[in-house]
């Protein structure tokens, strides 16, 4: 009788704890954080209008000089919600063989890091001349992190919550580096496959972090608007599952509970 009752409490006790662990996302089974950047006017255009009608949340990830265009439209942005990250002034990257398109006087190979740290820092100021906010998070430009082999997202961890890399993987909440934050980029993907990804992150209880660039152009990086919509409808779908948030409300969340572990 002392056997059954110690094997139904122990039997109890797993299913609580298997419970927490399923739900470590803010009562949810995985955190989704759909990320847009360079500031292509498409995204105003094509995706804009689908995430205000499912009533999901982003992060708009802008180059200043790519936004100057369309500051009214980002402004309002910002005030439905959405997060206005930093993706630079002027979208510097490592030029060289297969990048011929990066222009001289924005490649990271005649940067200085006083230069990039001074220019994602004007970064922010322009952003909160938008938003008003000062907490933000910041993504790599083409996913290049060091200046001549120099880390220069160090010295500005205190500029920013976290920071996104563009490797395609996921991690648990113990394992997300909130300054090399993984994430999986469209590049003509169909809902399907994106919702494969999504699957893969309820299985693992992980951080999905979706990276978009084009929607139905813009950029060769793209997806077009018809599976966009298909999969943003799909994700609103399985809400019940998915914790859909910003990438600055997932890294507070995450260095909260990180702190825990």
């Amino acid at each position: 009788m002392q056997l059954k009752l110690l094997l139904l409490i122990c039997f109890i006790v797993s299913c609580v704890l298997l419970n927490a662990q399923n739900n470590v996302w803010n009562n949810k089974q995985c955190a989704v954080v759909l990320t847009y950047d360079d500031a292509i006017e498409q995204q105003l255009i094509n995706a804009l209008p689908v995430l205000d009608s499912l009533h999901l949340k982003a992060t708009f990830y802008l180059t200043a000089y790519f936004a100057k265009n369309n500051l009214n439209d980002w402004k309002n942005v910002a005030a439905k919600g959405y997060e206005l990250g930093n993706h630079t002034l002027f979208h510097p990257c490592n030029g060289g063989k297969g990048r011929e398109w990066v222009k001289a006087d924005y490649d990271l190979l005649h940067y200085s890091v006083q230069r990039m740290v001074d220019e994602t820092r004007m970064t922010n100021v322009f952003l909160e001349s938008l938003d008003g906010k000062k907490e933000r998070t910041f993504a790599f430009t083409c996913g290049d992190m060091k200046v001549n082999d120099t880390s220069f997202i160090d010295v500005m961890k205190k500029d920013f919550v976290a920071a996104r890399a563009i490797r395609n993987e996921m991690h648990s909440i113990d394992k997300v580096d909130l300054y090399n934050v993984d994430c999986y980029v469209v590049n003509n993907h169909t809902a399907a496959q994106m919702m494969e990804w999504v699957e893969k992150a309820k299985q693992t209880n992980s951080l999905l972090v979706i990276l978009f660039h084009g929607v139905g152009g813009g950029n060769s990086l793209n997806v077009s608007v018809a599976e966009h919509s298909k999969f943003l409808h799909s994700l609103k779908q399985n809400e019940k599952d998915l914790w859909i948030t910003t990438m600055l409300n997932a890294a507070v969340y995450i260095k909260k509970q990180q702190t825990k572990l």
